[in-house]
C-alpha cells in the first residue's frame, strides 16, 4: 500500500487518465443538467429519479459490465432529456424529468462504483476527491446556462443543448472502460419497498415544503418521518438490503461514516438554496450577482476536495473531523450577517461569501476521505452495495435538506408576511437551525475518529 502511487500525476497519467475524465464527465453531466434545470423548473421529480437509479446502478453494473453499464446510463439520460426538450404539456415533461434523473442516478452512482474497480486503493482518495470537486464546477456553469435559456423564454434549449454532450460523453464512456468487472459479487433482490418508501418520503416532505399553509408543512414532515421509521424497520428485517449491513448502527463505523456523510450534506443543500434570494432581498444584488455569490460556496467545495485529498495517516481523521468544524463555524457567521439589512457594500458580501466558502470548504475537505473510507469498512460481499448507497445516501440527504429548508423558511415567514422583515426572519432561523447539522456532525465524525483510532 504505501509503494503504491498516490499523486495527481498517477490519477491522470496513461489508461487512468481517460477512465478518470470518464467517471469526471460522468458527474459533470449530471451536475450541470441538475444545476441547469433548478434554473427553469422544479426538482423533485427529477431528485426521485435520481434516488432510485443510484440505488438501481450496483444491479446494472453487475448485469451488464461496466462499459454496457455507462452506455445504458447515457442513453437513459439521453432519451429524458429528448423527452422534456419535445415535452407538448407539463405530464410529459415531468416524466422527462423522471427518466433523466434516473439516468442522471446511474451515472453518478456509477462514478462512484467505478473508482474502487478500475484505481488501486492509494488513488480512491485523488479520485473520489476528483469527482466531488465536478459538483462545485457544474455549480459555476449550470446556473448561468439554465439563467440565460430562461432570460430568452426558450427553456427547451437547455434540454436539446446537452443532447450532443451527452452522445459524446456515451462514446467515450464505451471506448476506455473495461467491459468486464471481475470483482462484481452477485446481489440479492431488488429492495422495492425500501425505494418505495425513500421515494415517498422525499415527495411528501417536497409537496409539504411548497405549501403557503404551515400546517400542511408540520404534514409533509411528519409524514416523511413516518415513512422514513418504516423504511428502517423493513430494511433491519429483511434480507433484501438497500445499504449495506452495518448502516443503521449508529455505534458502527459504516453508520457513523453514512450519518456524517447526511449532515454534512444537509448543511449545503439548505445553505445553497435560499442564498440568492436572500442576497437579492437584504443585499441589494441582481438575480445573476447573487446567483454566483452563492455558488462561492461550491467553490469551496472544490478547493477542499482537491487540496484534502492527499492526506494520509492521522490527517485523514483530522480532516473528517475539521469537517464539520468548518461547516458550524459557517454557519454560525451565515446566521449573524445574512439577515441584516445592507446596501450590498464590498466588505459586507466578502464577509458573508467568505462564510459560504468556509462552509463548502469544510464538506470539500472532508468528503473525499468519508466515502473512501466507507469503501474499506464495507462488508466485502456487499462493496458494489455499499457503493451505490454511497449517492442514495448523499442524494437523499440532499432532497430532504432542500424540503425541510422550505419548511423552515416558510414557518419563519418568508411567504407570511413576506418582504424584507420575512426574509430577514427566514434567513436568520434557515442558517440557525440547520446549524444544528453540523453539531451533530461533529459529534459523529469524532467518534469515526475514535472507532478508527481503536481498530489495530
Amino acid at each position: 500500500m504505501t509503494d503504491q502511487p498516490t499523486g495527481w500525476g498517477a490519477l491522470f497519467s496513461g489508461r487512468n487518465g481517460t477512465r478518470a475524465l470518464v467517471l469526471a464527465g460522468g458527474v459533470v453531466l449530471q451536475a450541470i443538467n441538475v444545476y441547469v434545470a433548478t434554473t427553469i423548473l422544479p426538482s423533485v421529480v427529477a431528485d426521485i429519479g435520481s434516488i432510485l437509479g443510484s440505488a438501481l446502478a450496483s444491479r446494472l453494473l453487475q448485469a451488464s459490465g461496466p462499459k454496457a453499464a455507462y452506455g445504458i446510463a447515457a442513453g437513459v439520460f439521453g432519451l429524458g432529456t429528448l423527452i422534456s426538450a419535445i415535452a407538448p404539456d407539463m405530464p410529459t415533461l415531468l416524466i422527462g424529468r423522471f427518466v433523466q434523473g434516473f439516468g442522471g442516478g446511474f451515472l453518478f452512482a456509477l462514478s462512484y462504483t467505478m473508482i474502487r474497480i478500475v484505481f488501486e486503493e492509494s488513488l480512491w482518495p485523488r479520485a473520489i476527491g476528483l469527482v466531488s470537486a465536478m459538483w462545485g464546477i457544474a455549480t459555476l456553469i449550470g446556473p448561468a446556462i439554465g439563467g440565460v435559456f430562461a432570460e430568452l423564454g426558450v427553456w427547451r434549449a437547455a434540454f436539446w443543448s446537452m443532447l450532443p454532450i451527452t452522445v459524446l460523453f456515451a462514446l467515450l464512456a464505451v471506448a476506455v472502460l473495461p467491459t468486464k468487472n471481475d470483482t462484481t459479487r452477485k446481489t440479492s433482490r431488488l429492495p422495492v419497498i425500501q425505494l418505495a418508501l425513500l421515494a415517498l418520503s422525499v415527495l411528501a416532505v417536497s409537496m409539504g415544503s411548497v405549501r403557503p399553509d404551515p400546517r400542511w408543512n408540520v404534514v409533509g414532515m411528519a409524514m416523511a418521518l413516518l415513512l422514513l421509521t418504516a423504511l428502517v424497520l423493513v430494511e433491519r428485517r429483511t434480507g433484501h438490503r438497500l445499504l449495506p449491513r452495518g448502516s443503521l448502527n449508529l455505534t458502527a463505523p459504516l453508520g457513523l461514516l453514512f450519518v456524517t456523510m447526511s449532515l454534512l450534506a444537509i448543511t449545503v443543500t439548505s445553505s445553497e438554496i435560499f442564498a440568492p434570494l436572500f442576497l437579492q432581498v437584504l443585499h441589494d444584488q441582481s438575480p445573476l450577482v447573487a446567483g454566483y455569490l452563492a455558488v462561492s460556496m461550491s467553490a469551496g467545495w472544490t478547493i477542499g476536495s482537491v487540496s484534502s485529498s492527499g492526506a494520509r495517516g492521522r490527517n485523514i481523521d483530522r480532516a473528517i473531523v475539521l469537517a464539520p468544524a468548518l461547516c458550524l463555524t459557517g454557519m454560525v457567521l451565515l446566521a449573524a450577517l445574512v439577515p441584516g439589512r445592507s446596501q450590498g457594500d464590498w466588505l459586507s458580501l466578502a464577509v458573508i461569501c467568505a462564510a459560504f466558502v468556509v462552509v463548502g470548504l469544510g464538506v470539500g475537505i472532508g468528503w473525499p476521505h468519508l466515502l473512501t473510507r466507507v469503501l474499506q469498512v464495507a462488508p466485502a460481499d456487499e462493496q458494489e452495495l455499499a457503493s451505490g448507497a454511497i449517492t442514495v445516501v448523499q442524494l437523499f440527504a440532499t432532497a430532504l435538506g432542500a424540503a425541510v429548508a422550505g419548511t423552515v423558511t416558510n414557518l419563519a415567514g418568508l411567504i407570511e408576511p413576506g418582504g424584507v422583515a420575512g426574509t430577514s426572519s427566514a434567513a436568520f432561523w434557515l442558517f440557525a437551525v440547520f446549524a444544528v447539522a453540523p453539531a451533530l456532525g461533529l459529534f459523529s465524525a469524532l467518534r469515526c475518529a475514535r472507532l478508527r483510532s481503536a481498530t489495530p
